[in-house]
């Protein structure tokens, strides 16, 4: 797919600066943007993981503008490399409160209607005000222990603890314009669209891009054990377009105030449109990198997904069956300050092969005698 750079960046990208990847003809590029032109790092940093790292976000060899787009031949990838691919989960009270329902339907889209409403009538407010780990919090696990209405998802929503997990394996994650993949065997599926916080390997943020979190509602819905077959699928991790770096112009308080628009256009001309509010988050941005990191180690840096608001219950075909996606799907993400994340859906049985693991870039970059630059 051939990509229109200066639409999937933010409208204020002459004053950002960016750091992406793109796909030559030789192999996996680091490139840059800064000030409408576009850099190609590759020489100086062959990974993303390695530029942050080292701090090597700009100069290099200048190979257009934003306007011309990429050299002939070139097409964009997503912005991260060897950073570990992590997310956290009900980070929202409305996304616990949808997690509850998958539980307790059992994936059976149908009942999820009926259960939504009475799981509204007992909680009422109560889990949208309350701050995770917190005496509130604490009482309002009793009172739901005693109506017994509790669950696995609401204690990882108002407990101390935040749900952290690996969401892809390092190499895997597919771009903007890509195709993302469901499972051919899931009949519940949705996107979520979130921001992903780009971390180096002491935890500090050096910016922000989007993600979809493409998840099998369904499979979750029959077994938390199941999270990794619903979260963990060719090319069910879309990433990009580009990191904005963290800078006087792009904060973590431009994260905490994101709203992140979403619109699905099914090839049968059904629309969806939602958004996730980043000011309505449980638990701050900056919390989920400090227990993400933990007492754990990531050498080359790793990436979060913040979790999303949105939880998609407009129907799609029948009445009380909710959404599901298609295939065809145009899946868009977006955010004022961060840029247009666009796929399109297909299976990941039918999804192109992810063939580029480790060995295969490092042998790359070897045949370029780049490996040193990594």
């Amino acid at each position: 797919m051939v990509v229109n750079i200066v639409e999937c960046l933010p409208a204020d990208y002459l004053r950002g600066h960016f750091i992406g990847r793109a796909q030559s003809p030789d192999g996996p590029c680091v490139i840059a943007i800064e000030n409408g032109d576009i850099y190609d790092l590759t020489h100086l940093a062959a990974s993303v993981s390695g530029a942050l790292a080292r701090d090597v976000v700009s100069g290099g060899a200048r190979i257009g503008t934003v306007n011309d787009g990429l050299p002939d031949g070139w097409s964009l990838i997503s912005p991260i490399d060897l950073q570990c691919i992590k997310a956290s989960g009900v980070t929202f009270a409305l996304s616990a409160i949808e997690r509850v329902i998958e539980e307790r339907a059992r994936g059976d889209a149908a009942a999820a209607t009926k259960i939504r409403a009475q799981l509204e009538d007992v909680i009422g407010s109560g889990i949208r005000s309350v701050v995770p780990g917190s005496d509130a919090a604490a009482q309002l696990k009793a009172a739901l222990i005693d109506k017994d209405m509790w669950s696995q998802y609401l204690e990882v929503a108002i407990g101390p603890d935040a749900e952290i997990f690996s969401k892809s394996p390092v190499l895997s994650s597919v771009g903007h314009g890509g195709q993302i993949g469901v499972r051919s065997d899931s009949s519940w599926n949705n996107p979520e669209p979130e921001v992903v916080l780009v971390c180096k390997a002491d935890g500090t943020v050096a910016g922000a891009t989007l993600g979809n979190d493409v998840n099998l509602r369904d499979f979750e819905g029959r077994s938390a054990l199941l999270l990794s077959k619903a979260k963990d699928n060719t090319a069910s991790c879309a990433i990009g377009p580009f990191i904005r770096l963290f800078d006087e112009t792009f904060s973590i308080d431009d994260v905490r105030a994101a709203d992140v628009g979403l619109t699905i256009n099914g090839p049968e001309g059904y629309l969806l449109e939602g958004s996730n509010d980043m000011s309505q988050i449980s638990r701050d941005p900056l919390n989920l990198v400090e227990q993400c990191l933990s007492e754990h180690h990531y050498p080359d840096g790793f990436v979060l997904f913040c979790g999303t608001l949105f939880a998609p219950v407009q129907d799609r075909d029948e009445p009380g069956a909710g959404f599901t996606h298609k295939i065809g799907d145009v899946v868009t993400i977006s955010s004022e300050r961060i840029g247009t994340l666009q796929n399109t859906v297909t299976t990941s049985r039918d999804a192109p092969a992810w063939e580029m693991g480790f060995r295969a870039f490092a042998r790359n970059l070897a045949e370029r005698n780049l490996i040193d630059r990594i």
